[in-house]
């Protein structure tokens, strides 16, 4: 312990000796540590917003969309579309399933006065609300009676609200879209951006068969995307499984064919979103992980450098009885306190850069002290593998030939 200690006394004076170089050296491990952490911080955080934006299309949602099917390699027109009355065999039938709602959209004008805008207006179905997790800040849902006659009333996000109204009521206001005027019932709960990069509040939403009769007139009921909810979290995977033998049998899709629709459901979502941010975080960390290489290799040359300069300070020491083992201990100790002096300024730097992030951008950034242990012990290794050359040559050096050296 004692020759522990003088090699750090030891390395300590010569560090102090040489301020400058002893900075620029650790800068190398500085930057790489400070930025691996910012990096695993800020990955966590984009995650996690991606994961909440996921959360606002609902709980446990799948996706039903119609899709091409192909011949013999060759892309071909669907078969089928889907309709109302595929939502409502999928309600009746499938007995893991809770809500259903058909939806349909298109982009178009809106006025309200003097106010001119263009946003996206979709017909929904009487689940809408429950399926998508959408809740009404003002005003009413539509009725019953609304979505039997095809009634023009209208809901509407909250960024339509404000572009068109501002901070008026707009409840019982009329807006314009197309050629119909259309009766304002309700103004939708903010919700924010979803994670497929839309503004989820930039919408209006009318029944489906005012959509369809008023807005994009559609033959046999149909429409452009169904969305189920799954009674639970647990039954997500077979609510797909009955969905799908529904519309084969409804669509008369042979079980060996592909079939003229396709269904996601939100758990594919997330995992597709972790995997590509698991991807994108590891790629940045590797290339923060090179300034790591780089700044071990600076301590190796300046270490290498210390040796030569303190030749003779190595030869008076073996002279005095300092074995192999006491010169190799003093510079690979130089080295390690080196290293682990930028990984900890590298550390202190990254958590700082977090919080600063953390405020501008109103997220929660948490660190794993997994990582935090991975940057010591990472800057210890450096320190170690990276300074051994350096100690190992000045620990064979010859007691003779270092005293003679000038």
């Amino acid at each position: 312990m004692r020759v522990l200690l003088a090699a750090i006394r030891m390395s300590g004076r010569a560090i102090m000796r040489s301020k400058v170089r002893s900075a620029l050296t650790t800068l190398g491990i500085l930057i790489g540590v400070s930025a691996v952490v910012v990096v695993v911080a800020l990955g966590n955080a984009v995650r996690d917003q991606v994961a909440k934006q996921i959360e606002t299309l609902g709980a446990n949602t799948i996706f039903i969309f119609p899709q091409d099917t192909r011949s013999s390699g060759a892309k071909t027109q669907s078969r089928a579309k889907l309709t109302e009355a595929d939502a409502q065999a999928i309600l009746k039938e499938a007995t893991s399933v809770s809500a259903v709602t058909p939806q349909s959209s298109t982009r178009s004008q809106v006025l309200a006065g003097d106010k001119n805008i263009s946003t996206q207006i979709f017909g929904i179905g009487e689940d809408y609300f429950k399926v998508m997790a959408f809740e009404i800040a003002e005003g009413t849902l539509f009725s019953q009676l609304e979505y039997r006659t095809k009634a023009k009333v209208v809901i509407l996000g909250a960024t339509v609200r404000k572009s068109l109204f501002g901070s008026g009521d707009p409840v019982g206001e009329y807006v314009r879209i197309g050629k119909y005027p259309f009766k304002v019932v309700g103004v939708l709960k903010e919700k924010g951006q979803s994670p497929f990069g839309d503004d989820q509040d930039d919408r209006i939403v009318t029944p489906i068969g005012t959509f369809r009769s008023r807005l994009l007139p559609s033959g046999q009921g149909r429409v452009q995307l169904i969305v189920a909810q799954a009674s639970d979290d647990l039954t997500v995977d077979r609510a797909t499984r009955q969905i799908e033998q529904i519309l084969r049998q409804r669509h008369e899709v042979d079980p060996e064919d592909e079939p003229d629709f396709g269904i996601r459901t939100q758990a594919e979502i997330r995992r597709a979103n972790e995997l590509s941010f698991a991807a994108i975080t590891t790629v940045l960390s590797l290339i923060a992980a090179i300034s790591l290489v780089v700044g071990g290799i600076g301590v190796m040359n300046v270490m290498l450098v210390s040796v030569t300069e303190r030749t003779r300070e190595i030869g008076i020491r073996m002279a005095i009885g300092a074995s192999y083992w006491d010169i190799l201990l003093q510079f690979l100790v130089e080295a390690l306190v080196l290293s682990m002096l930028g990984g900890g300024l590298g550390l202190l730097l990254g958590l700082g850069v977090n919080v600063a992030l953390a405020s501008s951008l109103g997220w929660t950034f948490e660190l794993p002290i997994s990582a935090i242990v991975v940057a010591v012990v990472t800057s210890a290794g450096i320190g170690i593998v990276f300074g051994f050359l350096p100690a190992r040559r000045a620990a064979l050096l010859s007691p003779i030939d270092a005293l003679r050296h000038e």
